[in-house]
């Protein structure tokens, strides 16, 4: 019986997993918990159900991107990659490293474009910004344990997010296939350029 209750488990969360990334996909949700729990309600699943981990949730995107939105997901990654390098060489000196869904390629036209950036002092960012005549709106920090401002303006929008030092190396290391360094990036959009020429 358990062997049976397990694999009807399973199987309700791919079902989740694949429901709650199609919603973010094409709704936009950004809270994944409230995707999860839709996903649940709309297969008329118990709330109380195992639900599947945001790993599987960016599997599901993955998969969802490939199948249903190849070519304008290329396209839309490609462009939030190319917005992402600009910031960074734009921003350099704060060792920016791009991050989530953005940097893993899960990402989806509604993601956000996440930049970290490396400083002992998040003033000193807002400084240079205003000093460079760069508008930046503040992001609510409530809930986030780093400063967080928003640059550019619609689809070229990069949420940077300021982190110091110690921040940086305390970080979770499961993350390390959604980083890239701004060398990593360039490489990686000088590949794609090559593989679309020829």
């Amino acid at each position: 019986m358990a062997r049976i209750d397990s694999s009807r488990n399973q199987r309700n969360r791919t079902r989740v997993a694949q429901l709650a990334a199609r919603l973010i996909a094409e709704h936009g949700l950004a809270d994944w918990s409230m995707a999860k729990r839709k996903a649940c309600r709309q297969l008329g699943l118990d709330d109380k159900e195992s639900l599947p981990g945001n790993e599987e949730i960016q599997q599901a995107l993955r998969d969802y991107n490939s199948l249903f939105r190849a070519a304008e997901h290329a396209e839309a990654l490609l462009r939030q990659r190319r917005s992402a390098l600009r910031w960074m060489e734009r921003l350099r000196r704060w060792r920016p490293v791009l991050v989530g869904g953005v940097a893993a390629g899960w990402a989806t036209e509604h993601s956000d474009v996440r930049v970290e950036l490396e400083a002992d002092d998040a003033k000193s960012v807002e400084l240079a910004l205003i000093n460079a005549g760069i508008d930046y709106s503040p992001i609510d920090a409530s809930r986030a344990p780093a400063s967080e401002l928003l640059v550019g303006r619609g689809a070229d929008a990069v949420r940077l997010v300021i982190l110091t030092p110690q921040q940086r190396r305390n970080r979770p290391r499961g993350d390390e296939d959604q980083r890239m360094t701004l060398a990593e990036l360039r490489t990686h959009l000088d590949a794609d350029a090559s593989s679309r020429e020829a």
